[in-house]
């Protein structure tokens, strides 16, 4: 007689080792199933602390950890470096670039998202964005080099454009950005370049809504404009960006901004791979799931976290990291019900609510009911971000270099680095 035991275990290949990728992972390991994730970077980033490394206070490999191990304990989970250029839903394979395709009976997508420059160029124009590892090391590179620019400059406009930042995007990313770039010119660079008028150095804020943190409470979006204005942010609502030409911003009111950087955080939108799969979409090009986060039309394929369209009753959730890690979880018991001929369950957010940080002793939080503003919702986001940081090590360097630059006003990181070709 033929026994379960018998059968091949189900493989199940997790696309991306991100937060709902990686959650995904953690949840299938140790169980009666053979998992692949594979990611095109080996390490896994925890994206709400990358602003800090391109503002000279966090180094990448404290908000970055080798995927491997994180899941090298588990003997059913493997990973795998490759970049995938598709998959062919009729045969079950996954498509590598420049490998063998990969076979599953189960995959679940979880590509994350890419930065919505809209209508502009980024190589083009010049743009700086802040969503990955490089970019964040590119941006620090930029800002530090322009103090070098402006300290041998002659001309006092041209030193005054040098030493000029214009952060597109009012979210918790453009937030969290101005007030750290305006702690580092203030309180920071303002030592290393004594022969600089600093007071001359200029952050501006630019969202095309009527105020910032448009997920938030409104008295919360309100505190976080009167704070970054404290700090010397100038703040620009209702305001769109045009274009970028010649280190000129051009907004839709008819000014210009003289800048020789323009920061991108001005929204997202799915990877090129997401877009390209033949798949039904639903809001913004997200790719439709059912309740049980099933892509429309497949019985085995999941998508998760920013390229999903997720809903609970309040209509499609955010792209956002807490939705993705629930989901990745969500999904991978499901897939372990369906594998057991159980019945599976609708997937329901638990929305724990939503931080920012405004600089120093500053922060913003809606958690439930609650709302915090001021050093209660800034204590409430350090302790928050050091919990899902994964890495005990990396919470222990985190904690420190946070508390180096708390006591010491001290940004240690201020390296410009090069990669030579």
């Amino acid at each position: 007689m033929s026994s379960q035991l018998d059968r091949p275990r189900p493989k199940i290949v997790i696309v991306g080792a991100g937060f709902g990728g990686l959650q995904c992972a953690r949840r299938l390991a140790n169980k009666p199933v053979d998992v692949v994730l594979i990611d095109r970077n080996n390490y896994h980033l925890f994206t709400p602390l990358l602003y800090q490394v391109a503002s000279s206070l966090l180094n990448p490999s404290e908000i970055a950890i080798p995927v491997r191990s994180v899941v090298n304990q588990a003997p059913n989970v493997r990973f795998r470096l490759a970049t995938v250029n598709g998959v062919d839903f009729s045969s079950q394979h996954v498509q590598i670039i420049d490998g063998a395709d990969i076979h599953y009976d189960y995959v679940v997508l979880a590509l994350g998202c890419a930065t919505n420059y809209f209508d502009l160029d980024p190589e083009r124009h010049g743009l700086s964005g802040v969503k990955d590892l490089p970019e964040a090391l590119a941006l620090r590179n930029q800002v530090l080099e322009r103090f070098e620019v402006a300290l041998t400059e002659q001309d006092d406009e041209q030193q005054r454009q040098h030493m000029s930042f214009v952060i597109v995007g009012g979210g918790p990313t453009g937030v969290e950005y101005a007030g750290a770039l305006a702690e580092l010119f203030r309180r920071v660079l303002v030592h290393d370049f004594p022969d600089l008028d600093l007071t001359r150095a200029r952050v501006v804020l630019i969202e095309g809504r009527d105020r910032l943190l448009i997920d938030f409470p409104s008295p919360l979006g309100d505190y976080a404009r009167s704070r970054l204005e404290r700090l010397g942010v100038e703040v620009r609502l209702k305001t769109l960006v045009k274009g970028y030409e010649n280190r000129l911003v051009s907004l839709d009111n008819g000014e210009t901004l003289p800048a020789d950087t323009l920061i991108w955080a001005a929204g997202v939108k799915p990877t090129r791979l997401s877009q390209e799969l033949t798949l039904p979409r639903a809001v913004a090009g997200r790719i439709e799931v059912d309740a049980y986060l099933r892509v429309a039309g497949q019985e085995r394929v999941y998508a998760i976290g920013d390229m999903a369209a997720m809903q609970d009753a309040s209509g499609v959730l955010p792209m956002m990291a807490p939705p993705a890690m629930q989901a990745g979880r969500h999904v991978a018991d499901n897939i372990l019900s369906d594998i057991r001929d159980q019945p599976m369950q609708p997937f329901r957010y638990r929305d724990k609510g939503i931080m920012a940080t405004i600089g120093r002793n500053a922060g913003v939080a809606r958690i439930g009911r609650l709302k915090f503003r001021g050093f209660p919702g800034w204590v409430a986001w350090l302790l928050v971000h050091l919990y899902f940081l994964i890495g005990f090590r990396n919470r222990l360097a985190v904690l420190f270099q946070w508390g180096w630059n708390y006591f010491y006003y001290d940004r240690p990181i201020r390296i410009i680095t090069r990669t030579e070709k």
